[in-house]
């Protein structure tokens, strides 16, 4: 039978407990409440409570058939349902209840609604009535799919399909005990949470909490005061939980080699007594993380097991109630998701997961075309692509329907891609992959305070160069990705976390400003004077919440003209380091309005910026240049087809050199064409980050390389480029300020036009082609005899010109020579 009294507790939620005895009395008073026929449908639309539980136990005491609605769904969402499978009854919680009318006025059908929080109170009954048996093949319940590619399904399962699966973990293999005590904090509108927290432990007898905060202190409180044994999440949840632990550990050195060391030895008994502390932590008697919905980074699953906690991850779908397939206790390979159940059956066909057993459902309610495509000779087809080993053990690769195809035919997993992104950092919350005009796209979301703690100052180029630059070098060119967006927001997911892949190209084309949230905005004289400006400096509407440099486009040179404004207007001095830590306008105009001396309005003068004297000293021009300059010329000339023209367009120094940069040595390939005498007077600028070995910075400091940190102190940066451009002597300047991903032309920053208009020097723009297919970003060898071209374009004079029009007329004579 479904349900039995076992004298004991079946449910805790918050401070109540409630006995089996008290569960079969209320599920007999909420069938009471009901005018349902056996097969009519009743739904169920709430947060996880007791009266949930009463509710579903109380309709298949009617024999009527569960259809539990997500909490969370919109009218709009829940009237889809209600006119898809047409609910006699709705069980609702006061909260959802304004939503369901609202849902009742967009549908044609009106069910009668029962409120939740109106049940009434256990009568005293002395003998509770039993619960009735089911049919093995009635239909238990109409499950609607989460939709990660979109209209959801209603799935329809017997009890015979649930029994399948609860007699496969707590009698053939007894995962589940009448001892265990299993904590609920995932909706019981899916399925893995309804089988595992729900159904399974009060079929034996057990013991179930639910949360009534998923706030991390009730969540440890909740598992110390119930003696929590059986855990069931998703793989977010329990990397949310590695990550807390580890983080601690790594602060640790002892603890760092005991973790290591546990890792090596796999002994759950010595990683239990190693890390007893962690284990009290969650009330001392957790012992099993069962994880769904989607893949575990084996990282954390490795880690987690080096704890002392056993891990078992499965593998399902709704349409299998959920298991298709589940490790056993002992026995885990992590990366696999375990074996096939006892009655179950698992193979391989064209690369796709195909099962079959008591468990696989009766079909798609409504949709015989539908059921047809995934139910064909007694198989369901998941649409997930995985593989045996020779024990049988299941390892899931991708999602079919989910697996990106480009022009060339190459097939990616987005999955694949998306878990490799991330072991770059623990500083990327998400990423999310799909692919656009035949090139592979992510949306990428920071952990802002990570990245704020980390020291990073420009968290795009921080992501482009020690995330995506990082990934690219490792991956096959087909696997590079080659644009990316920055997004503040979570990707869009179903309630169990899997990427509504679907949405992701549309919210990365979403301009910045769609995407942000609304605020109120503050009235003090330090924010209007601060948004006034941006918007000024910006020319584009500023709100409080947005951030400087995803919101606004904040750049490097942006930063200064703030960082001066912010000395000038209200002396307040704010490095890098304070605006990244900031980040929004709102957050900045409070640390202003606390610091403030003084409160003058003055604009942004480049020229005197560029005039005060620094505390630098130029490097120096010695004969090292000379013989770098022939050696580069001799090799790059020999191992390429290196041409050029236009060097008739070279005037008289000073002046700027700015060449379009595809590879890391533009700069080689643009002086290569240059006298030798020229080459001397002529000034690079490299990033401080690429010269960091003692032999490099000897040698940048005797052959013309400006070191700098652009990121974090722009302002020195360009007072060392006016001191060579005021000396008389030249730069070369690369206006996109990095390497092109994708072989086209970016945007120009306007740090060299800037030099050009306050010192009035020329600006020779230069186009390079071929350079990035010989040394694509992420390549690792350069082409042999690869064809390159030179070409030195009619030099640019800033008279009568702003920055602005300055900056654009140069990238349009590069573009115009591409």
């Amino acid at each position: 039978m479904l349900l039995v009294d076992h004298d004991k507790p079946a449910l805790t939620w918050g401070g109540r407990s409630i006995s089996y005895r008290e569960l079969l009395i209320q599920t007999s008073q909420a069938a009471a409440l009901l005018n349902a026929a056996p097969g009519d449908r009743v739904a169920i639309f709430s947060e996880n409570r007791p009266e949930w539980v009463f509710a579903l136990y109380g309709l298949w005491r009617k024999q009527a058939v569960l259809v539990p609605i997500d909490h969370l769904s919109t009218a709009e969402e829940v009237a889809y349902i209600l006119d898809d499978c047409r609910p006699v009854v709705v069980f609702c919680s006061k909260a959802r209840e304004a939503v369901l009318h609202a849902a009742m006025q967009q549908s044609a059908q009106q069910p009668v609604c029962r409120v939740l929080d109106d049940l009434p109170a256990p009568a005293p009954e002395t003998q509770p009535p039993a619960f009735p048996e089911m049919e093995p093949a009635q239909l238990a319940v109409i499950m609607y799919t989460s939709g990660t590619t979109g209209s959801p399904k209603g799935v329809m399962l017997t009890f015979d399909n649930l029994l399948a699966n609860i007699e496969a973990v707590s009698e053939d293999v007894p995962i589940f005990t009448a001892q265990d005590r299993v904590l609920a904090l995932l909706p019981f509108h899916h399925i893995l949470p309804l089988m595992g927290c729900l159904l399974m432990p009060l079929y034996i007898g057990a013991t179930t909490t639910i949360v009534t905060s998923l706030a991390s202190e009730d969540l440890i409180r909740d598992m110390q005061q119930n003696q929590v044994t059986i855990l069931i999440g998703v793989p977010r949840f329990y990397s949310m939980i590695r990550r807390g632990i580890v983080d601690k550990i790594n602060q640790r050195y002892l603890a760092r080699v005991l973790l290591r060391l546990a890792r090596k030895v796999q002994s759950p008994l010595l990683s239990r007594l190693l890390f007893g502390a962690v284990h009290r932590k969650f009330g001392g008697h957790l012992k099993t993380l069962v994880s769904g919905g989607a893949a575990l980074d084996t990282e954390v699953g490795k880690d987690l097991a080096a704890l002392g906690f056993e891990v078992l991850e499965g593998y399902g779908m709704t349409e299998a109630a959920p298991l298709i397939a589940f490790p056993r206790p002992g026995r885990v390979k992590l990366g696999s998701c375990g074996q096939a159940l006892t009655g179950q059956f698992v193979k391989i066909v064209d690369g796709e997961v195909v099962a079959s057993g008591r468990n696989i459902m009766k079909g798609y309610y409504n949709k015989p075309q539908e059921t047809a495509e995934a139910l064909r000779d007694g198989w369901l087809y998941t649409g997930d692509l995985g593989r045996l080993d020779e024990e049988g053990y299941l390892f899931i690769t991708g999602r079919k329907k989910e697996i990106l195809v480009l022009p060339s035919g190459k097939k990616i997993n987005p999955l694949e891609v998306e878990a490799k992104v991330l072991r770059y950092s623990d500083a990327i919350k998400e990423v999310g992959v799909f692919a656009k005009d035949g090139l592979l796209q992510a949306l990428v979301v920071p952990d802002y305070e990570r990245v704020a703690s980390n020291g990073v100052t420009n968290v795009e180029e921080w992501v482009r160069w020690d995330v995506i630059d990082k990934y690219n070098r490792s991956a096959s060119p087909s696997k590079r990705i080659m644009q990316f967006t920055i997004s503040k927001e979570e990707l869009p997911k179903t309630r169990l976390n899997k990427i509504k892949r679907f949405q992701l190209e549309a919210l990365a084309a979403r301009p910045a400003a769609e995407r942000k949230s609304q605020a109120d905005e503050p009235e003090t004289s330090e924010y209007v004077a601060i948004r006034n400006f941006l918007q000024t400096e910006l020319e584009k509407v500023v709100s409080p919440n947005d951030h400087l440099e995803i919101d606004l486009g904040l750049d490097s040179l942006g930063k200064v003209s703030l960082q001066v404004f912010l000395q000038k207007t209200f002396g307040v001095a704010a490095d890098e380091k304070i605006l990244a830590a900031l980040a929004t306008v709102k957050h900045l105009a409070e640390y202003v309005a606390e610091r403030k001396t003084h409160m003058d309005y003055e604009a942004v003068n480049w020229g005197e910026i560029l005039n005060e004297p620094g505390p630098f000293e130029l490097p120096r021009t010695t004969f090292m240049l000379s013989w770098i300059s022939i050696a580069a010329r001799l090799s790059l000339k020999t191992y390429f087809r290196l041409s050029a023209g236009g060097m008739e367009n070279i005037p008289k120094a000073p002046f700027i050199l700015a060449p379009n940069h595809q590879s890391y040595i533009d700069g080689l390939f643009v002086t290569s064409f240059l006298p030798l005498r020229a080459v001397d007077g002529i000034f690079f600028y490299a990033k401080e980050k690429r010269v960091r070995l003692k032999w490099m910075k000897f040698m940048a400091a005797r052959t013309n390389i400006i070191v700098g940190d652009i990121e974090k102190d722009l302002k020195l940066s360009l007072q060392q480029m006016a001191a060579v451009l005021k000396s008389g002597r030249s730069l070369i300047i690369f206006p996109e300020g990095t390497r092109t991903l994708d072989g086209l032309i970016g945007s120009f920053k306007k740090s060299f036009a800037i030099l050009a208009c306050e010192l009035n020097v020329p600006i020779v723009p230069v186009s390079i082609k071929g350079a990035f297919e010989a040394l694509p970003s992420g390549g690792r060898f350069p082409k042999l005899l690869a064809p390159i071209h030179v070409q030195f374009l009619k030099p640019i004079s800033p008279a009568g010109l702003t920055v602005d029009q300055l900056r654009e007329k140069v990238r349009q004579a590069v573009l115009d020579a591409g």
